[in-house]
């Protein structure tokens, strides 16, 4: 296996929330010295949000800069948007946004615009639209 395979792998187990099982297979993949890229951590803090383990995606962002030298792109900032979103840390998922070393892209807004329907922030979702 290659890390295309591995990625492709974490990737279906964060598509259906197995967050768990996929944090696991990371753990095994580095065990077996294939280094993660940025695809690896796309997967896995996606896993992260949608298996709703924010303490978990937080220090995985971290963890791909400090540990693999991977800076953090665009895509890895999206996903953490939405993982704080859906924990309802609408305040900080804003913050978020906002501290980037990038412009944010309209689909970042309508990912906390979301959230913040959902989570009865009218306020913030003003802010957001």
């Amino acid at each position: 296996k290659n890390v295309v395979t591995w990625n492709t792998i974490i990737a279906r187990y964060a598509q259906h929330g197995h967050g768990i099982e996929a944090l696991h297979l990371f753990e095994e993949m580095q065990t077996l010295d294939i280094k993660p890229d940025k695809n690896t951590y796309v997967g896995i803090l996606s896993a992260c949000s949608h298996g709703g383990l924010l303490h978990e995606g937080r220090w995985y962002l971290n963890a791909m800069k400090h540990d693999h030298g991977i800076q953090p792109t665009i895509e890895h900032y999206a996903c953490m948007v939405d993982q704080l979103g859906r924990a309802g840390c609408l305040e900080e998922a804003e913050g978020f946004i906002h501290k980037m070393p990038f412009p944010p892209r309209a689909l970042m807004w309508r990912t906390l615009l979301g959230a913040c329907r959902i989570h009865g922030n009218l306020e913030l979702g003003k802010r957001a639209a």
